[in-house]
């Protein structure tokens, strides 16, 4: 953990101590006198592994007792790759890594994000030369199956979309926009939340339009970033730093940020949207007003079921529609971001937007202007 702190996201960091915090409790040579495991688990996953935590405070009371027990009891790391116990130690890992607290099924790429991280730690042992190999690499282990894809129950109709936009309109007009470039652009949250003045590179009077994305802000606790906010700053996910991505964007959207930029402008920053007194906007605020807009345009049913239950779940809405409206799947279902640059084509350009994708979308969203 220490070797990756100081050059890893925020993000990665609680995934690091997460993992960590997973498998390390399995690795013990005794269950005598264990810990209460809610207990144990902050001892790891709040002081154990966080550099800055353990090495600023000191763990007290039931915590520290539970590190204490497990210090006591840990194996040494040598004893994974002994003959007669490989075998049960490294399943038994991986067993508890692919299933959540609760004991159900974790997602597939939990799983494999768990595994590649304990992969990495017993690597580093090889690399100490305490290890002569990944012991890993010797057992024959697999994940557990689990449907990968996305919950139809979550994903809105359009003319359902439209009815919750006019919801927000009506209550909160300066977020209108914000949850528009979830649908129509694919965004995350993170993504639209940084999106600047700047980033709109082509905002055209008819037709469709271009954004130029390269920063994202995702929620990871504000005891996890070097600058103490809740909220980090980074390059877009799966993108190297000062990497853009171009989004051509169609009318709706560009309709619909054009009339925020001319009726709610900007923070000073150029940000687009913002919480209070111009600070960024928090996962909290767009979440209430999402939850009010549910009730304000779904039937009472609509709303006790998943259907668009997040805020997210409309970028799940959006990769829906295009799919419909003929992008390949292999372009949209492994990363969503993909779904809207097929619509370049080679050239980013907002004018090649009405390619064959671009103008499958567009010929989609006409037909279900009525729908």
């Amino acid at each position: 953990m220490d070797l990756k702190w100081p050059h890893a996201a925020a993000k990665s960091r609680t995934g690091i101590a997460d993992a960590l915090a997973t498998v390390t409790p399995v690795l013990v040579t005794s269950k005598r006198g264990k810990p209460d495991d809610k207990v144990l688990r902050a001892a790891l996953y709040g002081w154990a592994f966080h550099k800055v935590r353990r090495e600023t405070t000191k763990l007290t009371g039931k915590e520290a007792a539970a590190l204490k027990w497990l210090q006591d009891n840990s194996l040494r790391v040598v004893t994974l790759n002994e003959k007669e116990q490989r075998s049960q130690l490294i399943r038994s890992a991986l067993d508890t890594i692919a299933l959540k607290m609760d004991g159900t099924p974790a997602a597939a790429k939990t799983v494999a994000r768990k595994r590649a991280i304990f992969y990495g730690a017993l690597n580093y042992a090889v690399e100490l030369d305490i290890l002569p190999a990944n012991p890993i690499d010797r057992v024959a282990w697999k994940a557990p199956a689990i449907a990968e894809e996305v919950n139809r129950n979550v994903v809105a109709r359009p003319r359902q979309v439209r009815a919750l936009l006019a919801a927000i309109e009506d209550k909160r007009p300066e977020l209108t926009a914000f949850y528009g470039c979830l649908y129509y652009a694919y965004m995350r949250p993170g993504e639209a939340k940084v999106l600047r003045r700047g980033d709109c590179i082509d905002l055209p009077d008819e037709g469709w339009g271009q954004l130029l994305l390269s920063g994202n802000s995702p929620r990871v606790g504000s005891e996890w970033t070097d600058a103490g906010t809740s909220h980090e700053e980074r390059q877009l996910k799966h993108r190297a730093k000062k990497i853009a991505r171009p989004v051509p964007i169609p009318p709706e959207l560009v309709r619909l940020l054009r009339r925020h930029l001319a009726e709610h402008g900007t923070a000073p920053d150029g940000r687009l949207f913002s919480g209070g007194r111009g600070g960024p906007l928090s996962e909290s605020v767009y979440g209430r007003v999402w939850q009010l807009a549910r009730g304000m345009a779904l039937t009472p049913t609509q709303v006790a079921s998943p259907l668009a239950g997040r805020p997210y779940d409309l970028r799940h809405s959006g990769v829906t529609l295009a799919l419909n409206a003929g992008v390949p799947a292999p372009e949209v279902a492994p990363a969503p971001v993909t779904a809207s640059t097929c619509c370049y084509g080679s050239t980013p350009d907002a004018s090649t937007a009405t390619s064959t994708c671009g103008t499958a979308v567009s010929r989609t969203l006409s037909r279900t202007a009525t729908s």
